[in-house]
């Protein structure tokens, strides 16, 4: 008798770019406590790197990421015509224009002219740049978060959910699955345990962990004679309840952007499950990457 086992699992999506900056540098107890100075001048000026920058960039630290505050700041001055290449941030980045005239454009929308005392929000993930206009030179503070500004009980309930549910499921199962030497293992993956996203690292990782998870069993079960089927699923724009586990704003916006222009009926993955469950015996589909024929995941 066939014994078959779905374990379907979703999570919040959060989408290395540019920065200015390192990770987060440790701070004393002593310098915590008292106001700190840092005079103009002290921190030396650099040009912006080739393979970021296009044309004359100048860029001025103004202060790092510390433990008190998970983001960087820098003063970017682009020559007339420079830019930056196309890139993301992790966990974005705020642009204030201090002088000058500028153009940032966000991929595939239209370019926008941005002028002394606009504000420029780029959300983790966005694919992007800024520069200066033509004929003007372009000054902005680049405010620029850290990975480390993500909520670590974030990180966990990724990890609690994608990895340790699988753990447990498979565990479950099992036992029984060895003893009659017959079952079917189907895991959801994503498209995020195929390719690296900006700003996915923790849910990327968590997704490339139920892929190898599953490959090592097809390849264990094969070994020892059990006869245990797996097929692991990588879903891309799926209309599921995924969206409501998003607990950043800006990150859930985003998402939800995505999702009303490309997502499709879940239908389509119990259609896949379906096809794997009815192959014979002998037949393992180990992978399935399903998504909207129009997004380019």
């Amino acid at each position: 008798m066939r014994s078959f086992f779905n374990l379907a699992l979703c999570a919040a999506a959060l989408h290395t770019g540019l920065a200015l900056a390192a990770e987060p540098q440790a701070g004393t107890a002593a310098a915590d406590s008292v106001q700190q100075i840092t005079r103009a001048g002290e921190q030396a000026s650099a040009a912006g790197p080739a393979e970021f920058f296009t044309g004359r960039v100048r860029v001025d630290p103004v202060w790092p990421a510390d433990t008190n505050i998970n983001a960087s700041g820098g003063l970017v001055t682009f020559e007339p015509g420079a830019r930056s290449a196309w890139h993301t941030h992790p966990a974005g980045q705020r642009l204030v224009v201090t002088s000058g005239v500028g153009l940032t454009q966000e991929w595939g929308k239209p370019m926008q002219v941005i002028r002394p005392g606009d504000v420029v929000w780029c959300p983790p993930g966005v694919k992007h740049w800024h520069g200066a206009a033509p004929g003007t030179a372009m000054t902005h503070l680049a405010v620029t978060g850290t990975v480390s500004a993500l909520k670590t009980g974030d990180w966990h309930q990724k990890i609690d959910v994608n990895v340790k549910g699988v753990l447990n499921g498979v565990a479950a199962v099992l036992p029984e699955f060895l003893a009659q030497k017959s079952g079917h293992v189907i895991a959801t993956s994503s498209v995020a345990g195929l390719k690296a996203y900006p700003g996915s690292a923790v849910y990327g990782g968590t997704k490339w962990f139920v892929r190898d998870f599953m490959e090592v069993l097809r390849i264990e079960s094969a070994m020892e004679g059990t006869n245990i089927r797996t097929a692991t699923i990588y879903p891309a724009a799926i209309n599921t309840e995924l969206l409501a586990t998003i607990s950043d704003k800006q990150s859930l916006d985003q998402m939800q952007g995505l999702y009303d222009t490309y997502g499709i009926s879940p239908d389509r993955i119990a259609n896949v499950v379906a096809f794997a469950i009815d192959q014979p015996d002998d037949t393992t589909i180990n992978e399935f990457t399903v998504g909207p024929a129009k997004q380019p995941w």
